[in-house]
């Protein structure tokens, strides 16, 4: 494999190798196993078409394994195996199409407003095959409430809004007893401070920060976990408060 930071300085996408660097190798295998081929191939799609369709940036295309695809790709560890997924915003398929890719146990439904994201989403997905387990909504978050489709096991959202108004977008997506996973970087702590009575409000459970992919990629990726407790306007339960032993003990093993 070539390292994908070829040509950072000497050209444009051309230039790029689709498969992961050399000091990233061992994290990618350990989040793809046998299905690497397949997130090479995605890889190739966002460096090339998404770089041309601005969908990534081009500071971005060289850095494409460390900042998305091992970024997304670690949340895996907290979605349980066969769950059904919304990925909300999903821009280039960031976190959806990569967790489709590593995780083929899971149903995805990506979720976005802009045609011009949609119908490189719908591309990819039939590019990569992801057609039996993938589907491409165009739609605003708020506006898929009640269904259909059927709320899912786990929403997902990355870079999409501030924590408040994320919850309020995604957690009506969310069954009862569904979760949020919104990743975050460093302002998360601040975030859940700032916000954890509006979430509160809209029916969710105390956020708790979380770190995936420990040990595999550096820095971790930080993640919002919120369950979706009640419906907008019922009592919050007692007991509603969830720790972080108690996320970290829901995250599952990848196979493979």
């Amino acid at each position: 494999m070539t390292d994908s930071r070829r040509g950072e300085d000497d050209g444009g996408p051309g230039a790029l190798s689709p498969g992961p660097p050399p000091h990233l190798v061992k994290a990618a295998i350990a989040v793809f196993g046998d299905r690497l081929p397949l997130a090479e191939a995605y890889a190739e799609l966002l460096i090339t078409d998404g770089l041309v369709r601005g969908l990534i940036g081009p500071r971005e295309a060289p850095r494409t394994w460390e900042r998305h695809l091992l970024n997304c790709g670690v949340l895996s560890e907290m979605i349980s195996l066969g769950a059904s997924v919304f990925d909300v915003g999903s821009g280039a398929g960031l976190p959806g199409i990569v967790l489709a890719v590593a995780r083929p146990d899971l149903t995805i439904t990506l979720v976005e407003p802009l045609a011009r994201r949609t119908a490189f989403l719908s591309e990819a997905v039939t590019a990569l095959g992801l057609d039996a387990t993938v589907s491409v909504v165009r739609a605003r978050a708020e506006d898929l409430a009640g269904g259909p489709p059927a709320a899912a096991d786990v929403v997902t959202a990355r870079a999409v809004a501030p924590l408040d108004r994320l919850a309020g977008w995604c957690l009506p997506l969310a069954r009862i007893g569904g979760r949020l996973l919104a990743v975050k970087g460093a302002s998360a702590p601040r975030e859940v401070a700032e916000h954890r009575a509006a979430v509160a409000r809209l029916g969710g459970s105390e956020p708790v920060v979380a770190h995936c992919g420990v040990g595999v990629v550096e820095p971790p990726t930080t993640v919002v976990a919120i369950t979706r407790e009640r419906n907008v306007g019922e009592p919050r339960p007692r007991s509603s408060t969830r720790t972080a032993d108690a996320v970290r003990s829901s995250r599952r093993t990848r196979r493979g």
